[in-house]
């Protein structure tokens, strides 16, 4: 049989910081569809899909 590993020291917990979501540009249609595929993912709990339309937004376009 093989042994448990053993920790010296209790495990690092990291907070969690939250950013505020990005807001769309007024104007922007690509904006606006980020925006409209975010609400619909987090209708239904799809937490991955409202995270990648975050990132997408503070990208798109480079620059705004």
């Amino acid at each position: 049989m093989s042994q448990p590993t053993r920790y010296s020291s209790a495990p690092i917990e990291l907070p969690l910081r939250l950013e505020p979501e990005p807001a769309p540009v007024e104007g922007c249609a690509g904006c606006a569809e980020l925006v409209d595929v975010r609400s619909r993912a987090r209708a239904v709990g799809d937490i991955t899909a409202v995270t990648d339309c975050n990132v997408y937004l503070r990208r798109h376009p480079e620059g705004h």
